[in-house]
């Protein structure tokens, strides 16, 4: 077996550049008034997979308390003819070896990654052997380096204040590009000051909910309120009677264990959750969140008591797994390259044979690809879904012993 076929392509406007696909005066094809293929100019993304070394791409977060950082990619090219130089003047691309290029990332017809090139760095040996990088990064990062003018929302819910800010004109990022759950509590009316990082407001808007925001593969601004109801339908098989996996890395401890949890309202009060079977067994561990946007204190309740059950006892879990694609079928390398953040798998495993086998249901919250010319390499880092919502009729999360009444 190989590995998907990949493409990355990135914009360039080479309106000017005589070999673009625009329309020519004089020209007896391009030139023609009724065609439909050949525009007037502009941004196009162009394919420049021939040039490709290798890939790599890294999206989501180290840990479930955890904000998402800014999805990245590196692009390694070879720039033996110094196609990737930004001074080259006679290079296809010139002028548009700049930063803050469109590039997108697609293996086996999946995008992988959708974003902008921050930079460009470029490695000249006096063999000759030259190498262009371009590193990007998604709309997390675009986001973060805005700022909000002063202004005081209405009390709605998170996903309404979440679209609202994007909708703001200091932000105004496309309703095309965005992907927002409704929320499952109401935000408080504060006023919001000047100069506020729009990234982190949003990100306190989400975790109030609790939920959380991230940017998908194909560049959309995503909400996931604290009520995504996880279901069996698609459910992705990893490990022992699904895709096989080439490493898994269990862990099991206190590092997300807190028996009581104390939470703010910004402007408001304050609440605290205690699970004392939890503190005599392991002694108190504290969790602190400060300032939430929660409009009601029946809402904060509900996030302490809701944290204090979630995080009441250690939890053994399937923290991370690697996949080889090259090592898998076409349409086992399909499920591995269509996953998405918050997307939900089963993990099946025996440890070294004896049984009994160990199944988890969780929850994906990192994804990572390194590609070569002839090795893709994904790793997926999961939570745990034990806490996930009951659902009537699913074959899996309708059991009681696997889903439960969400808070």
């Amino acid at each position: 077996m190989t590995i998907p076929v990949l493409k990355v392509e990135i914009g360039f406007d080479l309106t000017d550049n005589p070999s673009a696909p625009f329309f020519r005066l004089d020209d007896s094809v391009q030139g023609r008034l009724d065609n439909t293929e050949y525009r007037l100019g502009g941004t196009l993304l162009y394919d420049v997979t021939d040039f490709v070394i290798s890939v790599d791409v890294q999206r989501g977060k180290s840990a479930i308390l955890s904000d998402f950082t800014p999805g990245e990619c590196k692009v390694e090219f070879t720039n033996h003819g110094r196609e990737f130089d930004p001074l080259f003047e006679t290079s296809p691309f010139y002028p548009n070896i700049i930063p803050r290029r469109e590039i997108r990332v697609i293996s086996g017809g999946e995008l992988t990654f959708q974003g902008w090139i921050e930079d460009w760095d470029l490695d000249y040996q006096p063999s000759g052997d030259s190498i262009a990088v371009a590193k990007a990064a998604d709309a997390l990062t675009v986001i973060g380096n805005q700022t909000l003018d002063a202004f005081t929302p209405p009390q709605e819910l998170a996903g309404a204040r979440i679209d609202a800010v994007l909708d703001r004109p200091e932000i105004g990022w496309p309703s095309t590009l965005r992907d927002l759950d409704e929320g499952a509590a109401e935000m408080a009316a504060n006023p919001v000051s000047a100069e506020t990082n729009a990234l982190v407001y949003l990100q306190n808007v989400a975790a109030s909910d609790p939920g959380y925001v991230f940017v998908t593969r194909d560049g959309k601004f995503a909400f996931r309120d604290r009520r995504k109801a996880p279901t069996s339908a698609n459910l992705v098989a990893l490990g022992e009677g699904g895709i096989p996996v080439s490493g898994l890395q269990v862990t099991y401890g206190a590092e997300l264990l807190f028996n009581r949890v104390t939470a703010s309202r910004q402007f408001g009060g304050t609440a605290i959750a205690s699970s004392v079977a939890s503190q005599n067994n392991y002694g108190v561990r504290d969790l602190t969140v400060n300032n939430t946007q929660l409009a009601n204190d029946s809402d904060l309740i509900d996030f302490v008591v809701g944290y204090a059950a979630q995080f009441s006892e250690p939890e053994y879990r399937f923290d991370n797994i690697s996949a080889t694609l090259e090592k898998l079928s076409p349409s086992q390398q399909a499920e591995i390259l269509g996953l998405e953040i918050g997307d939900i798998c089963s993990v099946s495993f025996t440890p070294n044979g004896i049984a009994p086998q160990i199944v988890r249901y969780v929850e994906v919250r990192e994804i990572t690809h390194n590609v070569q010319l002839t090795s893709h390499r994904v790793e997926l880092g999961f939570n745990e879904t034990r806490y996930a919502p009951l659902i009537l009729d699913d074959a899996v999360f309708g059991r009681l012993d696997v889903g439960i009444l969400s808070w």
